[in-house]
């Protein structure tokens, strides 16, 4: 082993890894190493709030997954992109802050996930928090992040707000409050102008205390066992090989697609998978890789009868002029949009024990897929996806290359009820936008057009056009079962000294957005760690 000996490495400085890095370095006695894979996060649109149109594709700051083409989306592959950056997806996501249905977290204790229910993970949703409304019953007023609500508004967008109203959804002033049932203005994570990422809310705080050490651009290979006991990691960087010790624990937060592809190239995993690269079986550990999640949307797209859209706002010097000053001067307008202004939670016919199923993102904008320039007329976005996906799907080594992408499958919509909702949530929006006070501003639909009427065809368009909302969960499920990849305390069955604290230990998905849950599990994990290290 090399010298550089710490008490803690930490794989990843996502919204996982930051957290954890932050509670850690409280004790000044700890000697902390975090590794990214990515550089950093100096760049002026990992700061700009509405900056992820134009980061979440741009490989100078995301790691561009394909997944596996599969016959339920129509034999397409489906771009991921994940944050390849100080700061992981956090500093390019669409900062939406949206915890979930409490019933989510009763689901994952159901599951096995002993002192994960709702009422136990709150206060850790709140002890990261810093709203701006305080503390309340549902929020926290003293933590690092900051939760505002929506500073822009869009007369299209409140236009479309009345329409759900109109349709029956009552309004919901607060989705992470007591339900995220019915329409609202979504909340978000922003500072006084800029984007509220982990890295700028809970790494760089750390860093200042002395006892990090932060290596950019340092792929980690693999994790290093001695008797099944994870004594350090090895990674790569500048062409070498370089290794350092940790001698208490080391904690994988890599994320949902790479934490599990560490966990096989380093011997822990499904024997079959790890024999067939000639890896040397660590623990038996077949789930690792498994239980795969997403939400899969589809976007419908309506041009508009008025230039109430941003699409229009780019294209005037004026208005960029004016949006860049509000900006500016009050940290309000257009440039502190996120990927969602209203939207909310509905139910479907096939809602299971009254709640919603589907969720609504609206957005007064349009392109022709994520990450494209917006369109030249006058465009308007509602997507709608399933939140609570029954398909399962599967990540697994193509190589013990750490630099070959995992096989990433995610098959989509396999499960029919995955398409039925997702058929009734369109035709749900469709009853929106015939309301009148969206329809008054509504040219006509582009996609998927009025022609497409029947459920058959309605589900051919959700096959054929629909796409990730880069939400990938669940992939190192913890639980109470002895296939659970992970304890209720994060620790990797089958090895001592390894915990896993990111997304990939969700039982199963989140209902919304999934980095508010993702930041609450490190600060849980956390927590755990530093009581179980005494």
């Amino acid at each position: 082993m090399a010298t550089n000996v710490y008490d803690y490495i930490i794989v990843g400085s996502g919204s996982a890894g930051c957290v954890v890095a932050n509670r850690l370095s409280t004790d000044r006695g700890n000697r902390i190493l975090v590794l990214e894979a990515g550089g950093g996060d100096g760049h002026f649109w990992l700061k700009l709030p509405v900056g992820y149109f134009r980061s979440i594709y741009d490989k100078r700051f995301s790691r561009i997954f394909d997944t596996v083409p599969s016959e339920s989306t129509c034999n397409r592959n489906i771009r991921w992109p994940r944050g390849r950056i100080v700061g992981g997806s956090s500093s390019i996501n669409g900062l939406a802050y949206i915890r979930g249905q409490r019933e989510d977290f009763d689901d994952w204790f159901e599951n096995g996930a002993e002192s994960w229910s709702f009422e136990e993970v709150l206060p850790f949703f709140k002890s990261i928090e810093n709203h701006q409304f305080g503390d309340g019953q549902y929020h926290g007023g003293l933590g690092e992040l900051p939760v505002s609500d929506l500073r822009n508004r869009n007369a299209a967008c409140e236009a479309w707000l009345r329409a759900a109203v109109d349709y029956g959804l009552p309004f919901n002033g607060d989705f992470n409050g007591a339900s995220t049932y019915g329409a609202g203005f979504y909340q978000l994570t922003i500072g006084r102008r800029f984007r509220a990422s982990a890295s700028a809310c809970f790494l760089r705080p750390a860093l200042k205390r002395g006892n990090v050490d932060l290596l950019t651009n340092a792929m980690a290979t693999r994790v290093l066992f001695e008797k099944g006991i994870a004594i350090g990691i090895e990674w790569v960087a500048d062409g070498q090989v370089l290794t350092a010790r940790a001698e208490r624990e080391i904690v994988l937060s890599a994320g949902s697609l790479q934490t599990p592809q560490i966990l096989q190239l380093s011997g822990v995993g499904s024997p079959d998978v790890l024999r067939k690269h000639r890896i040397g079986v660590v623990a038996e550990a077949p789930d690792v890789g498994e239980n795969l999640q997403d939400h899969f949307q589809f976007r419908m797209i309506t041009e508009l009868n008025r230039k109430l859209s941003l699409n229009d706002q780019v294209r005037n010097p004026v208005e960029l002029a004016k949006m860049g000053l509000e900006w500016l001067a009050f940290g309000r307008g257009p440039l502190t949009v996120g990927a969602g202004q209203v939207g909310g939670g509905a139910k479907t016919k096939f809602a299971e024990l009254g709640r919603p199923d589907v969720q609504f993102n609206v957005m007064p904008l349009s392109m022709e897929s994520p990450g494209m320039p917006l369109q030249a007329f006058s465009g308007f976005t509602s997507a709608v996806w399933q939140c609570h996906p029954k398909s399962r799907g599967k990540i697994s080594i193509q190589s013990s290359d750490p630099f070959v992408q995992p096989r990433i499958e995610p098959n989509y919509l396999t499960d029919m009820r995955d398409r039925e909702i997702l058929v009734e949530g369109l035709k749900m929006l469709r009853e929106i936008h015939n309301r009148p006070a969206f329809s008054s501003i509504a040219s006509k639909e582009l996609t998927p057009g009025r022609k497409v009427q029947t459920d058959e065809q309605l589900c051919g368009e959700v096959r054929c056009g629909g796409g990730t909302v880069f939400h990938p969960v669940g992939t190192c499920r913890m639980g109470r079962d002895n296939l659970a990849v992970v304890d209720s305390r994060l620790r990797v069955r089958g090895v001592e000294r390894l915990r896993v604290i990111d997304a990939s230990v969700m039982p199963k998905i989140t209902s919304a957005n999934t980095n508010a849950a993702t930041l609450m599990i490190a600060e849980k994990g956390a927590s755990m760690l530093i009581r179980d290290s005494g």
